[in-house]
């Protein structure tokens, strides 16, 4: 994988499944949402680090979501997986939405919690505001014990936010190109989403060809944590295993 090193959480000898985290966080977050534990009884639960997240490297400090998808296709090969479910948070569903367009018969099923084919306004906004932010010592203790390798790992995360603001090509998912999408995808989305409305949502619904969407109603970005937690673990869950979610469908 070039000079980058992926950490990687592999456990379970089931059917694979695949988690990419939200930014900046790692692989380990989760925790927070699944018993780990029990899910490896059911799938093989592949949990990466994104390049330079947690006890993942990037020397070079280039950054896209567009490489993350070629790392992680990089790194499934090396454990011999060809295809598989997947579920992504933020950046982690962004990073899917590559995946699934440049290579679409590797992904079977995927979740896409606050997922967006482009940056909007408002997210381009909040994401200057997230890197002009002076950051307080609680908050460098809480990165510090999240992500391995020193403080300038850690500002090259808090700048990130800085260079998604002005990226205008890495996240530019038109209507074909979703429709070159195989996977069965379910799109979710809070509808208080303060970064992503949910319009956006609604767009990839409509684009990708087997879509289902789930607004949730009075939630915010990353509608997964916390009282959330619950119904989203047995909502997904249950989609991945083609079970009826109740929600809307184009299938």
């Amino acid at each position: 994988m070039q000079d980058v090193e992926i950490h990687v959480e592999d456990r379970g000898r089931g059917d694979p499944l695949v988690l990419l985290h939200g930014y900046p966080g790692t692989g380990a977050d989760w925790a927070e949402v699944f018993d780990l534990e029990g899910l490896s009884q059911r799938y093989r639960v592949i949990a990466p680090d994104a390049r330079g997240h947690g006890g993942s490297t990037n020397p070079s400090g280039d950054f896209s979501l567009r490489q993350c998808a070629i790392d992680l296709l990089e790194l499934l090969d090396r454990l011999h997986v060809e295809r598989f479910r997947a579920i992504g948070m933020s950046l982690g569903a962004k990073t899917l939405l590559h995946v699934a367009t440049r290579a679409p018969e590797r992904v079977s099923s995927m979740v896409l919690v606050s997922a967006t084919p482009y940056f909007p306004r408002e997210a381009r906004e909040a994401m200057r505001a997230a890197a002009a932010t002076v950051h307080t010592p609680e908050e460098w203790q809480l990165m510090r014990s999240r992500h391995r390798h020193g403080d300038a790992q850690i500002e090259a995360l808090w700048r990130l936010a800085g260079r998604f603001a002005e990226s205008y090509e890495d996240m530019s998912f038109t209507p074909p190109h979703l429709a070159t999408i195989r996977a069965r995808t379910l799109v979710v989305n809070g509808d208080r989403d303060p970064l992503y409305p949910v319009e956006l949502s609604v767009q990839l619904y409509r684009a990708i060809p087997e879509a289902s969407l789930w607004i949730v109603p009075g939630a915010g970005h990353g509608p997964i944590f916390g009282d959330a937690r619950e119904p989203f673990v047995r909502t997904a869950l249950a989609f991945l295993d083609h079970e009826d979610t109740g929600i809307a469908s184009r299938t």
